[in-house]
């Protein structure tokens, strides 16, 4: 079966979100046409005609998709002025930053005491945004087995592009386009890139998509690191990247 996976590189502004599509079958991964962002209409209706196009879809969304629970059991019933005994990595960084920092020496972004949590609630609105206009309930998935016509994972490009041996840095700046088309050559190892890649060249925020389309993939091939307590995994949410042991 042929499973459409839908990257965005979320962002508060919608117009500064990267999107790519991909097609997954049999273990590869294609990048389809990269969109013109400039004539598409909302993000959010972009991802419908996908998934109304498609049998399966699989969102990956590089923007965090929970909260950590020590955050929302150490804030209820604050007052202001009363201590919090709560470590800062405990109270604003979730498990699966922890583990990610643990595996891969590459620290997220706290989404308990940084802007990240604005393009969180960014990212949640969107999903939201697409499950009122398909009516399909649109869940977090947590195998790449998953039965729903559509879900939606949670990625982190720059620790896929670790695992992979890629650069991780220096590719944000708009004209870092040397780097950014060094990643594009060690990517084409492990996805078909063959379709015109100029907008990835010179936008970080479409490549970020795009390796997020091949954290999708990996998500799929489960190569990916599990939660250990998927019950805190439900609460806060899960970053999926490959296995860095893992052979591509």
């Amino acid at each position: 079966m042929t499973i459409t996976i839908i990257g965005i590189d979320c962002a508060v502004d919608e117009r500064n979100m990267g999107v790519a599509v991909g097609s997954y079958s049999d273990g590869n991964c294609v990048l389809l046409p990269l969109p013109d962002r400039v004539k598409a209409r909302s993000v959010s209706e972009m991802v419908c005609d996908w998934i109304n196009c498609s049998t399966r879809t699989l969102l990956a969304l590089d923007a965090p998709l929970g909260w950590p629970d020590s955050l929302g059991a150490a804030l209820s019933g604050h007052l202001a002025g009363v201590g919090i005994i709560t470590s800062p990595d405990l109270l604003f960084r979730r498990a699966t930053d922890r583990f990610v920092k643990a595996r891969l020496d590459k620290q997220p972004l706290d989404v308990g005491a940084d802007h990240i949590a604005r393009t969180a609630k960014a990212a949640l609105d969107l999903l939201s945004q697409v499950r009122g206009q398909t009516s399909l309930p649109l869940p977090l998935v947590w195998n790449g087995a998953f039965p729903e016509r559509a879900g939606a994972i949670e990625v982190y490009p720059a620790g896929t592009l670790i695992s992979y041996g890629l650069p991780s840095s220096g590719y944000k700046k708009k004209n870092e386009t040397t780097v950014r088309k060094r990643i594009l050559r060690g990517l084409k190892r492990y996805m078909s890139l063959g379709v015109d890649l100029e907008a990835a060249e010179n936008n970080s925020d479409v490549l970020d998509a795009i390796v997020s389309v091949l954290s999708g993939a990996d998500f799929l091939r489960e190569r990916t690191y599990a939660p250990e307590d998927f019950t805190q995994a439900a609460k806060e949410g899960w970053i999926w990247v490959k296995r860095k042991e893992e052979t591509p």
